[in-house]
């Protein structure tokens, strides 16, 4: 043999090819000679390995962020069982069996030989076997969770029982095949017991140990150790034409290596992580006191089949563009569908970040129909699709009331009846059932290419059947139209295709889907959950002189919420705008009573009706119905092109300005104002100007005496209400006021028994930092508009909450003193569960760790120090962050500026190449979270917009124009 250096060169050579991550110590099983692999071990089994590569080593934490991705350009398919032992592992097995007839072995095979051979110049070799790539497969098997061992192993099982299937197959000496097994990590119980010779799972008449005292942990604790058990056999062809398996190991390896095994098709099974005790994986975790975290299982399960598909090569590209599939990976769970993974997250919850299209495997026994359908119809609550249900008969045709209950939406395929003796090897049940699981792979072959298709066919459908809002469309190119599979807490699912490579890509929704979104992972599946029982429990109810739970449960939170010790009353519409009309409503009532302006006579009532005005701030936005923009300033929203009826009601003050520039807090007051001396108008913290103490200041003087004068000039002689955006105005550039000169403007206009209205659409339910922007500028408002958040991003709703005076302006004896304004939907059911599930989520400290102590505010979320820098980037004009907001102005020249700027195209399609998703308004781009969202996401993504603002405008030239 030749030298160790010399093998560690062969080795090192190899597996730069193959695969430049390949890293792992690999352990060999018993059966060879060493305990260590050998440099020639390493390298035949590096080919079959290499999809595993990433999952065995820990990945450093990327200081920006980095978004997960799966390549689809080959399926993947998740085996899921109904309940346990209901035949995951055979169906695996068979499924895994037919690929690699279809695709390396067979007639089939054979016969598409014969028809590409003088085109493609097939070549023969080696007693007659076909040797060329465009026919082999690879399938991948992998088993995240495994439990019983080394007693139970479902990857051994299905390696073998392919092996023995492959072995009774005549046609199988036509191709050579690869079959690997491996067990990755076990706990520190399997390998105490593998010491002592113990293979023997634990005795089940005897009460588990400690089964009352059992904790479960989220975090990676105790000792998962590094196993790595391989188990290698070639499917070759002895002199007589009989195939057989040879094992590789010591003696071999030198004869295999010097064969060609690039052609060869190839099953690798593994198994992740295992525990000794045959029991749920969250109990035998805790029991040997081996924690794997869900996070961890996710990462390593996310390398190994991304390093699996991206093995791919030219003439496999080739093939996929003929239909032909040779590549495929299966993700076999632990028990049924709802089975605990070892945090105690049930695995149909610990999966739903991949949402892999699946197979459930059905019980066919007593019984089987429920368990099927509960099974069915909990991963179809969560978001899963599920391609096919296969179950084995037991004379109970439970398939056809299956297919009845399904209305064939689902293929339902019935497998021969399984022997119950356990001395038999089933190769005659998986010949018997070969027709069965050819007809499943079909199943799975024909829905992986409709649900390519489908995804590759939609951006242009929806550029010519699609109509946008806020869109010009002419500005959108068909091909950086964002194709959205689906999403998961705060990110999209994307689907790319990007040379021939298929993937769907994660992509943070930083804009929040226009400031709706602010649920995880875990109150998305609790808001299906709780919208789907309120649909199944109401449907839809009428509102007018009725209750029900939901409404009557979200008018609680609402008033013990955002309008705690001000609101009385809860008027429910469906969006923010329309909240807006009917807060105008209530305000213009309150108004001319007060003022009885309701006792003069028809005449003088149309003269005050022509001069009714409201009190707004220039830069606000109030939604888009005509009533509500009648309440803003003359802007693009609103001009003569969007809104040919728009007067303009509003009469307008200036409103100063707070923002962050080049390390600091600035305020800026408009030229308007009669300036003195402003004392100090710099602040290195925002804590200093939300401080309540600053209405003493002469600051304070001069809007007083700013909002007096415009009060008292003749065309405010009947001001209905003041409406306002409270802090920021979000939609006009995320401008933030200055909460002193939105104080003292309430105080002044109650004063004048003017009517109050917060228009909190954006700012309400924590989206800046507190329920309600009441808690940041100190006073309370008269009405109060709130949606957006309300319901999690889930459905739309709007409440319009008012105090009791404002009720009262509606009393009377005849119907036509009501507010008569409504809506068909107005406090759904549905809707009102979903604000109340979100609601009571967010003020909850034990979901949501971002709550501080004293449950009113949120903790920072936007790291400060990385704020600091961005606002001294020389293309930044201004910044601001508050609660889950930060905005940034990007420096243009005036005539670049404003809402219709395409200034900031380009970052933002490089910031959505790197997995963020941002919408700007115009020069002006944002970001958002969620209340829930970890610091450490935002930190990742402040530094990876930081470094897009280096890569776009820092070049040499940007940074002279700087």
């Amino acid at each position: 043999p030749p030298s160790k250096q010399s093998s560690r060169a062969m080795a090192s050579a190899l597996l730069r090819v193959l695969r430049p991550t390949f890293r792992p110590p690999l352990r060999l099983s018993s059966s060879l000679s060493s305990p260590l692999m050998s440099p020639y071990s390493l390298l035949c089994i590096a080919r079959s390995c290499s999809c595993l590569a990433g999952s065995c080593r820990a990945e450093a934490s990327a200081s920006h962020f980095r978004p997960a991705a799966q390549d689809v350009s080959s399926p993947t398919y998740m085996i899921w069982g109904a309940n346990t032992n209901v035949g995951k592992s055979l169906v695996s097995a068979g499924l895994a069996n037919s690929i690699l007839c279809r695709y390396g072995l067979g007639d089939s095979h054979a016969r598409r030989v014969e028809e590409m051979r003088d085109s493609e110049g097939l070549r023969l070799q080696n007693n007659g076997c076909i040797r060329d790539l465009r026919f082999s497969s690879d399938v991948l098997y992998v088993k995240p969770l495994q439990t019983g061992f080394p007693a139970d192993s479902d990857s051994d099982f299905v390696a073998q029982k392919v092996r023995q299937v492959l072995l009774s197959n005549s046609s199988a000496a036509s191709k050579r095949v690869l079959i690997s097994s491996y067990i990755q990590k076990v706990s520190s119980t399997v390998s105490k017991a593998r010491m002592h010779g113990d293979t023997v799972g634990y005795d089940f008449s005897k009460p588990f140990p400690g089964i009352d005292k059992i904790s479960i942990k989220h975090v990676d604790s105790g000792s998962m150790e590094d196993y790595f058990r391989y188990e290698g056999y070639i499917l070759e062809t002895e002199g007589t034409g009989k195939p057989m398996f040879r094992q590789i190991n010591t003696n071999n390896i030198q004869q295999i290596l010097n064969d060609d095994l690039s052609t060869a098709s190839n099953l690798t099974c593994t198994t992740m992580w295992s525990w000794y005790h045959a029991v749920s994986p969250h109990l035998a975790a805790a029991h040997e006191g081996c924690y794997v975290s869900d996070s961890s299982v996710l990462q390593s399960l996310r390398t190994a089949l991304w390093n699996f598909h991206q093995g791919r090569n030219k003439p496999e590209l080739e093939q996929q563009s003929s239909k032909e599939l040779p590549r495929w990976a299966l993700v076999e769970t632990a028990g049924g569908v709802a089975s605990p993974g070892p945090s105690g997250t049930l695995q149909c919850d610990l999966y739903r970040p991949f949402r892999f299209p699946g197979v459930l495997v059905g019980d066919g026994k007593l019984g089987g129909i429920s368990n099927t359908i509960t099974a069915y119809e909990s991963l179809q609550l969560r978001g899963y699709d599920i391609a096919v249900i296969i179950l084995a008969d037991s004379g109970l045709a439970n398939d056809k009331l299956l297919l009845n209950h399904l209305h064939h939406r689902v293929p339902v395929l019935t497998l021969p009846r399984i022997p119950e003796d356990s001395s038999d090897n089933l190769v005659d049940w998986f010949n018997q059932s070969h027709e069965v699981f050819s007809a499943l792979l079909e199943v799975l072959e024909a829905d992986y290419w409709q649900r390519i298709q489908r995804l590759e066919d939609m951006p242009k459908q929806a550029a010519q059947q699609l109509w946008w809002p806020f869109t010009q469309h002419s500005l959108v190119p068909e091909k950086t139209i964002t194709v959205i599979d689906s999403r998961c807490g705060e990110c999209f699912t994307v689907y790319k295709d990007t040379l021939g490579c298929k993937v769907l890509a994660e992509q943070f929704d930083a804009c929040a889907s226009w400031w709706t979104q602010g649920p995880d992972a875990k109150l998305q599946l609790e808001l299906a959950k709780q919208i789907s029982y309120i649909a199944g429990r109401f449907g839809h109810v009428m509102l007018p002189e009725n209750v029900y739970e939901p409404v009557l449960k979200c008018a609680e939170l609402l008033l013990d919420g955002v309008g705690k010790a001000w609101a009385d009353r809860v008027y429910f519409s469906d969006n923010g705008s329309t909240a807006i009309e009917i807060a105008l409503k209530m305000a213009f009532r309150k108004y001319l009573i007060d003022h009885e302006l309701l006792k003069k006579s028809t005449s003088e009532m149309s003269v005050v009706a022509n001069k009714l005005r409201v009190l707004a701030l220039r830069g606000s936005y109030h939604g888009d119905t005509l009533g509500a923009q009648e309440a803003q300033a003359p802007s693009a929203y609103v001009g003569f092109l969007q809104q040919p009826w728009y007067k303009g009601r509003a009469l307008l003050l200036e409103p100063p300005l707070i923002f962050m520039h080049n390390r600091q807090w600035c305020l800026q007051v408009p030229d308007c104002y009669k300036n003195t001396n402003l004392g100090k108008s710099n602040w290195s913290s925002r804590d200093e100007f939300f401080c309540e103490e600053r209405e003493n200041s002469e600051l304070a003087a001069m809007y007083r005496e700013y909002i007096l004068d415009n009060l008292s000039t003749e065309t405010c002689s009947h001001v209905g209400a003041l409406i306002m955006e409270p802090v920021i105005h979000a939609a006009g550039g995320m401008n933030l006021i200055d909460p002193l000169f939105q104080r003292v403007l309430v105080k002044e206009c109650k004063a004048k028994g003017i009517p109050v209205i917060f228009d909190e659409v954006f700012s309400g339910c924590w989206r800046l930092g507190a329920q309600c922007a009441a808690e940041l500028i100190g006073c309370t408002p008269d009405i109060a508009c709130y949606s957006k958040l309300l319901t999690g991003g889930t459905v739309p709703l709007a409440a319009t909450l008012a105090t009791h005076h404002i009720f009262e302006a509606f009393e009377g004896q005849s119907k036509v003193t009501a507010l008569l304004h409504g809506h068909s939907y107005s406090g759904h059911a549905i809707g009102c569960q979903a604000a109340v599930t979100s609601l009571q989520w967010f003020c909850d400290s034990k979901r949501n760790p971002n709550l501080l102590s004293d449950g009113y505010q949120l903790k920072e979320l936007w790291e400060p120090g990385i704020v600091l820098e961005i606002s001294a980037h020389p293309a930044v004009q201004r910044v601001i962050s508050l609660g889950t907001v930060f905005a940034l102005e990007l420096k243009v020249d005036t005539l670049r500026t404003g809402y219709s700027s395409t200034f900031a195209k380009g970052i933002v399609q490089a910031l959505r190449g790197d997995g963020i998703y941002v919408r700007p308004l115009g020069n002006v781009m944002y970001m958002m979270c969620g209340p829930i969202t970890p610091p450490s996401m935002c930190s990742r993504l402040l530094l990876t917009l930081y470094r897009q603002l280096d890569l776009q405008f820092c070049t040499n030239e940007s940074q002279q124009r700087f």
